[in-house]
């Protein structure tokens, strides 16, 4: 394994990920605004815990009570006066449907001068659900859905029209009270109603369009489940007010600063890279080889979410599965990494945030006896990583804004040299550890 480079990459990750933590966001949000009445807040998502406190740092004394839903492992501690639920993501669970069922007890019988203040991140599809069909069932086309490589959009599109609480209904059993949302955007180009699917916004998504989705990837669902995607969701509501605060471009372009900060001169290719993970992780090392020749330093950058295609039984997630993808590509190529990470700490249902790999990557995973092709075919991404130190650990970050992939490389060393004596500033601190 290259040292610099990982080196170089995990400061990268920690850079972009403290750069788009959700404390500063929520507080921005709430700065000078003045909510009459009594306040509940509902938070849910990967960044619910963090949300939460830093509405509760802001507010003090004025937050009546309130109630965290968060994945399991996300809950940092106690909150005064705000219970906090762990529950099932990237599937629903019981402790999901009862979680869910204390927020709709919080917000019943509020008056028009209250106000809920609903912190929303990523995940909150699967925390934050009240089905209309059997628990059973919903859990089902939800495990359809994630192994068919369906996108984040089209889940959230038929996950709406099967739930009470999603597609803008939330905020209708909130009526009369107020309902002011503060979203950690998870879905590429920040599409409000599409975040976990949109408990406290109007749908944009059509009845037409859940039964295309359905037809796309022939998914099996029961008579009552096909009537549901038939009935339109709310495309109005009076009483909400939504802020978004957070997303993959600031996760990018912090990532960016610190490459750039690092000596690396950054391109971001796109915050909105939307394709299987095999796919990005191939891209991105045919990247690394078209500018290998290159005298300086590069970094080119993607944020945004990948798919898995299931077609094994192993255990992974998108970024380490992109990660071992493009340790093919970039087999020996010298001074070449490529790494992605999940911004909120946990890559699928991993204890792992993503993976890391470079030129010497192939090479140690057959010495380890690991088969490259056999791993990513069984979709075992982790443990072929795990066996060459590949895999990145942040642990659970209290934020949600997609996912980040760089290509990292030093250039030409030969060239270095050139830079240095001409006085580059930029390269002089990151060139000192290769010269």
């Amino acid at each position: 394994m290259d040292r610099q480079l990982r080196e170089d990459a995990d400061a990268i990750v920690a850079a972009s990920i403290n750069a788009v933590l959700p404390d500063e966001a929520v507080h921005r949000a709430l700065k000078n605004r003045v909510f009459p009445g009594r306040i509940y807040i509902v938070a849910v998502g990967k960044a619910a815990w963090q949300m939460a406190k830093a509405a509760k740092d802001c507010l003090g004394d004025s937050v009546e009570t309130g109630i965290v839903i968060t994945k399991y492992g996300h809950v940092k501690g106690e909150l005064e006066g705000i219970v906090c639920r762990e529950a099932g993501h990237p599937v629903p669970d019981d402790n999901s449907y009862a979680a869910t069922k204390q927020a709709l007890a919080l917000v019943d019988g509020l008056s028009e001068s209250d106000t809920v203040l609903f912190l929303l991140s990523g995940g909150g599809s699967a925390l934050f659900e009240k089905p209309l069909i059997s628990a059973d069932e919903l859990q089902d086309v939800t495990n359809q859905l994630l192994s068919c490589g369906a996108d984040i959009v089209e889940i959230n599109t038929i996950r709406k029209r099967l739930s009470e609480v999603k597609g803008g209904r939330f905020a209708k059993l909130c009526e009369p009270a107020r309902v002011f949302s503060v979203v950690l955007s998870d879905v590429l180009g920040d599409v409000p109603d599409m975040i976990a699917s949109g408990p406290a916004y109007p749908d944009s998504s059509t009845k037409e369009d859940a039964a295309a989705i359905a037809e796309k990837y022939n998914l099996v669902l029961s008579k009552r489940a096909r009537e549901l995607l038939t009935v339109e969701t709310p495309k109005e509501l009076s009483n909400v007010t939504t802020c978004i605060t957070g997303s993959v471009r600031q996760l990018c372009s912090a990532a960016a600063e610190e490459c750039r900060r690092r000596g690396y001169e950054p391109f971001i290719l796109t915050d909105r890279l939307c394709c299987q993970a095999k796919e990005a992780g191939s891209f991105l090392a045919s990247i690394a080889r078209s500018h290998a020749g290159e005298n300086r330093p590069l970094a080119f950058l993607a944020g945004g979410e990948t798919v898995v295609k299931l077609t094994g039984t192993g255990k992974g997630g998108r970024n380490q599965e992109l990660a071992l993808s493009a340790a093919k590509g970039i087999s020996g190529l010298d001074g070449a990494a490529v790494f992605s990470v999940g911004s909120d700490g946990t890559d699928g249902p991993t204890d792992a945030a993503g993976g890391y790999a470079d030129a010497d990557t192939c090479e140690e995973l057959c010495d380890a006896g690991a088969d490259i092709y056999k791993a990513l075919e069984n979709n075992d991404s982790y443990h072929a990583l795990k066996s060459v130190g590949g895999l990145i650990f942040t642990g659970p970050t209290g934020t949600n804004v997609n996912d980040i992939a760089v290509v990292l490389l030093r250039g030409r060393r030969e060239e270095y040299k050139d830079l240095k004596e001409r006085g580059t500033d930029s390269f002089r601190t990151s060139l000192s550890s290769t010269l």
